[in-house]
């Protein structure tokens, strides 16, 4: 199955000094600010691009029940996924399936921008927070 990386999503504790770390120093451009509340994800995101490469920063909203807030508690903030655009969602879980790779089946979802996404179980990745995820509407 053809697989191509779509972003990478970046715990950080104060989204308004990323966002000016990256818009100032990287020179990226914002695409996209908005809040999910969201059980699981609970989190302000930016989407940046960097010269044509996305980049999600990721702040918790809630300490206690935010993965994001769990994530910065236990390994600090930086990069928390790495998340590869698949054709198809569901015959990339079935493959996965297959291989003997867990999902996480509560993380399957589909965002604001019509992305549906699952994550991977680190246990089965070498402990790298992985996403799949396709975009209905579009073919890689």
């Amino acid at each position: 199955m053809r697989k191509k990386l779509d972003h990478i999503g970046i715990a950080v504790r104060d989204l308004e000094s990323s966002l000016s770390f990256y818009m100032k120093i990287l020179d990226a451009t914002l695409i996209d600010r908005y809040t999910s509340t969201a059980k699981g994800v609970e989190s302000e995101i930016a989407i940046i691009d960097l010269d044509g490469e996305r980049i999600e920063l990721l702040s918790p909203t809630n300490n206690t029940t935010s993965p994001i807030a769990r994530f910065i508690k236990q390994k600090g903030k930086g990069v928390h996924h790495i998340a590869y655009k698949v054709e198809n969602l569901d015959d990339a879980i079935i493959d996965l399936k297959a291989k003997g790779i867990r999902v996480l089946e509560d993380s399957l979802r589909t965002n604001k921008h019509g992305r549906r996404l699952i994550y991977l179980n680190p246990a089965d990745t070498e402990g790298t927070i992985i996403e799949y995820c396709d975009y209905p509407s579009l073919k890689i």
